[in-house]
């Protein structure tokens, strides 16, 4: 086809050609990924609710490395920790499934997906230097999690306040101090934390009430 004002052919617009789409790869690359979405999940399920139960399948020597992480905890602290981690791993192989299967659907799809990783990683680098402090906290509420330095009711000791730990989260850690305060502490900003309820803390005696009332005795002695 030619213009009667132009000698250059004009390319007509032609629908895409729907015989290019894989369709049977695409509902197979759908199912699968659903279906190792469950698996996944069940398996995980299994394994947060037997650590919940206080299994004693980590207790096996091949798993003394885990022991620091995985010794015995009063009921209401493993399950915490349990849940905390279940829900950890589930979002993690959430993501992971989504996207390898989100590339397998655009590939049977005919779609070059080349400038879009291309773009999803420039982005993932920008959110991560926007976001390096909440990836931060998360990080260092994953292993104070992981390595059991403090759980519920235990009472600790930071710089900011000496309290009880009400609630945890990967992000905020919720402690109520002596006063009634309640305290939210990022994990990220969690320098040094001491916890008195793990070892045999011991309270300090009141030394200067002690001095006082021995230098006034004599005192009232002599007065007498």
């Amino acid at each position: 086809m030619y213009s009667p004002f132009s000698t250059t052919p004009i390319t007509p617009i032609t629908p895409p050609d729907i015989s290019v789409i894989n369709v049977p790869g695409l509902l197979i690359s759908i199912g699968v990924g659903v279906g190792i979405w469950l698996v996944a999940s069940f398996l995980i399920a299994g394994i947060t609710k037997r650590v919940a139960a206080g299994t004693k399948f980590f207790k096996k020597p091949h798993f003394r490395w885990a022991a620091p992480a995985l010794r015995a905890l009063d009921h209401e602290r493993r399950v915490q920790r349990a849940h905390t981690i279940g829900g950890l791993l589930n979002s993690i192989v959430g993501v992971l499934i989504s996207v390898i299967t989100i590339i397998y659907v655009f590939k049977n799809l005919n779609v070059d997906i080349a400038p879009l990783l291309t773009s999803v990683g420039i982005l993932g680098v920008a959110i991560g230097f926007g976001a390096q402090q909440l990836i931060r906290d998360f990080l260092s509420g994953i292993f104070i999690t992981i390595e059991d330095q403090y759980g519920i009711g235990d009472v600790i000791e930071t710089s900011e306040v000496v309290g009880t730990v009400e609630a945890m989260g990967l992000r905020i850690t919720r402690v109520r101090a002596e006063d009634g305060t309640v305290w939210y502490l990022r994990n990220g900003e969690i320098l040094r934390v001491g916890n008195r309820s793990q070892g045999t803390y011991i309270p300090p005696t009141d030394e200067p009430a002690a001095t006082t009332d021995a230098g006034t005795a004599p005192q009232q002695q002599a007065g007498e």
